[in-house]
């Protein structure tokens, strides 16, 4: 390479001994290995190396797709598949916390409805979810932790690793300088990243218009799109669907979940074969998302007695999974790690019942199905610290003041 500033051409391996790229002082460039060399002094690639192409070990890598070229790194294929197998198969597009963004939004409009601040809290619990799935954080593994509720249980960070959501990635590195000092519970996390908290010390584990920062990342991902909506005196940013499949194919997945009375989970329930905890994931989605106030949204298509067992089944779905090991809801009458109805409204209906002259819980038989199919998605069975930490924010959604 010349020793003159500027920018300078590297010398790129080729095939043939007598010929590649040249260069005698910058100017005069000569192109072989079967290409030609046009008019303009562009080279054009010859038809043996246009459908594919193999990268060189050590340096950048391409391929040629329909005539264009596409530059990898292969380093970056080896630490995706690693990750796949640390959290158990291939991540969704979508996080839990952007789909039921999605279930919150109007489609046309491209708003949430002003009055729903269900969604906030709820959205920050779905964030330790998630972080809990992809194998982040866990809880602290304390034999006395089963006197308290899953909601009351410390949490740590297994894993600093960024996930490449900035979310999750901020909330990752607050949880990671604060066990330096000190471990808090999973109610304290959800409590401190909504701002919950009247300690003006603590203020700075706030997450920040988490809202509009994931509405802004679904548009990233082309889910959403950004439009300007005038709105009286002043104009408003809003982001109406651009991809209505997205958006039906939760529904659908939502709808299918909660209407099935079968033990068996129908596969329109789940996301594709091959996604990590897909079981898991529709649980804490139709749970986070009855919590956050926008479920409803999704029943526009059912009756109204259909709407009422479709929330019946999700409030027993809730009760099932809010206790430690999942499915311990009707096993003891103790209020955690294995107990009775813990949500306000399904304590009223059990107590009906019970008045009735039934004391059972209708539906429970199928939910235990859909309780057997998440316990095998559990890497260490009743010890996976990282599950029982979705319990505990489950629980802790579950005693918000709107399902009073």
């Amino acid at each position: 390479m010349s020793s003159a500033g500027g920018l300078q051409r590297r010398r790129v391996a080729n095939h043939s001994t007598s010929g590649g790229l040249t260069e005698d002082d910058g100017t005069n460039k000569s192109y072989s290995n079967g290409g030609s060399s046009n008019e303009n002094g562009r080279a054009s690639v010859s038809a043996e190396h246009t459908p594919q192409s193999s990268y060189h070990a050590g340096g950048s890598a391409f391929e040629y797709s329909g005539g264009n070229r596409i530059a990898y790194d292969p380093r970056d294929l080896v630490d995706a598949a690693g990750e796949e197998s640390k959290v158990g198969g291939k991540l969704p597009k979508l996080t839990i916390m952007e789909e039921i963004m999605l279930l919150g939004v109007k489609d046309k409009q491209g708003y949430l409805s002003f009055w729903n601040d269900n969604i906030s809290y709820a959205l920050r619990g779905c964030i330790l979810i998630e972080l809990a799935l992809r194998r982040r954080i866990a809880l602290v593994k304390d034999p006395n932790r089963r006197h308290v509720p899953p909601g009351e249980r410390l949490v740590e960070v297994i894993n600093d690793k960024q996930t490449g959501e900035t979310l999750l990635d901020e909330a990752l590195r607050l949880m990671k300088g604060q066990q330096e000092l000190e471990k808090y519970s999973v109610n304290t996390w959800v409590d401190l990243m909504s701002g919950e908290t009247w300690n003006v010390m603590k203020i700075g584990f706030q997450l920040k218009q988490v809202r509009e920062r994931l509405l802004k990342g679904l548009v990233d991902k082309g889910v959403l799109r950004t439009e300007k909506r005038n709105f009286l005196l002043f104009d408003m940013a809003t982001h109406p669907v651009a991809d209505m499949r997205v958006k039906e194919s939760i529904i659908n997945r939502t709808v299918s979940l909660l209407t099935s009375t079968t033990s068996a989970i129908p596969p329109t329930a789940l996301d594709k074969e091959g996604i990590q905890c897909r079981v898991v994931r529709a649980i804490c989605l139709v749970s986070a998302a009855y919590c956050a106030s926008v479920l409803d949204n999704a029943f526009d298509r059912l009756g109204f007695e259909e709407r009422e067992a479709a929330f019946g089944r999700c409030e027993e779905i809730l009760n099932e999974f809010i206790v430690w090991p999942f499915g311990g809801g009707a096993s003891s009458p103790t209020g955690f790690g294995s107990g009775g109805p813990a949500t306000p409204r399904a304590r009223r209906q059990q107590m009906n019942k019970i008045g009735m002259g039934s004391g059972e819980l209708s539906g429970r038989e199928a939910v235990l199905g859909l309780v057997q199919e998440a316990k095998k998605e559990a890497k260490d069975g009743d010890e996976d610290l990282s599950f029982e930490l979705i319990a505990g924010v489950l629980e802790v959604l579950s005693k918000m003041d709107s399902l009073l």
